[in-house]
């Protein structure tokens, strides 16, 4: 198999919690502490977990969008946590986001041509004209009239916004796109018209997806692999069929017990956690699960669960899976 396009080890971020007026540092929130997975080129990794997990700090930590605290970011064979501000921007080309909030990701004074064409201009990519042509192309690779060019963003719907920010990402032609729940916000008709162009678009052009959701059927539907996160933690990683069929950590048997089941004769039993989602900037010992997890046992408050290959492909951190 060829060498992953991405390659994360131990990526950690800390945001420090200041206290009074001189700002002193006593403690940090841990939002994501030790991930490690990797993503091959035109493959897609779901990442899934509650609210507060880590998962949109993981996907902008790997971009620099904000810097992580610790950990290895190998991006197409590059160092990129080593790189200048400058050397990033050029970087950024091949590394793309898409935003959660259609609404919030688009500058309500630029027409889409403007928010179109400014990547391309930072870049330094083309001239003016050859710059307005690309905007046509990518209207239409995105299933958007080119007449639309000249419109604000409160012009359109929530799945149009949506369709501009995939366009907006795709328009430098990238390798890699994290897309930070692209779906969460749509109405499920919408949805699913933008899960297809994305799965086109994937095909079209060899890309590689994060894509991170609380929908477990839609990453389901679009992903390879899935990672499931924890309180900043891995949880468990395998291919999707395989993490479907056969979830070894309670956290994720729990996560899949409340997927509804499309046939009201068919029933499953529902995994109800009990308690609250620990706070990341004191997390429990041992296993941070244990708390709520149905299984603990004593070694789990006291033993960090090792991350281990249970079976090919199949990892989990877990004493007893």
């Amino acid at each position: 198999m060829s060498e992953p396009l991405l390659q994360v080890s131990d990526l950690k971020k800390y945001f420090p919690i200041r206290r009074g007026f001189l700002g002193g540092t006593s403690q940090a929130v841990r939002a994501v502490d030790g991930v490690s997975f990797h993503v091959h080129a035109g493959e897609t990794l779901g990442v899934v977990g509650e609210s507060g997990c880590g998962k949109s700090t993981m996907g902008r930590s790997i971009l620099r969008l904000i810097e992580p605290s610790n950990g290895d970011i190998q991006f197409d064979g590059v160092d990129i946590r080593k790189l200048s501000k400058s050397q990033m921007r050029n970087m950024r080309r091949q590394m793309q986001i898409v935003f959660q909030d259609p609404y919030a990701s688009l500058n309500p004074r630029y027409t889409i041509e403007q928010t179109l064409t400014e990547p391309l201009a930072i870049h330094g990519v083309h001239d003016a004209r050859e710059r307005k042509r690309l905007v046509k192309v990518i209207l239409e690779r995105v299933g958007l009239d080119p007449s639309y060019a000249s419109r604000f963003p409160h012009e359109f719907s929530g799945g149009q916004r949506q369709r501009i920010g995939i366009a907006r990402a795709l328009i430098l032609n990238p390798k890699l796109m994290v897309l930070d729940e692209p779906v969460a916000a749509l109405d499920v008709s919408v949805q699913s018209q933008v899960i297809n162009l994305l799965e086109d678009i994937q095909a079209e052009y060899g890309l590689a997806f994060i894509f991170v959701a609380h929908d477990l059927s839609v990453v389901k539907h679009i992903s390879d692999r899935v990672l499931v996160m924890y309180l900043g933690h891995m949880a468990e990683q395998a291919t999707s069929d395989e993490l479907f069929q056969n979830p070894l950590h309670p956290y994720t048997k729990a996560l899949l017990s409340a997927v509804p089941i499309p046939n009201p004769t068919l029933k499953r039993e529902r995994v109800i956690l009990k308690g609250d989602l620990p706070s990341p900037a004191n997390p429990p010992t041992g296993c941070v699960f244990h708390t709520r997890c149905p299984v603990a046992q004593e070694r789990c408050t006291q033993e960090i669960p090792e991350w281990r290959e249970v079976t090919n492909g199949h990892l989990v951190a877990c004493h007893y899976a």
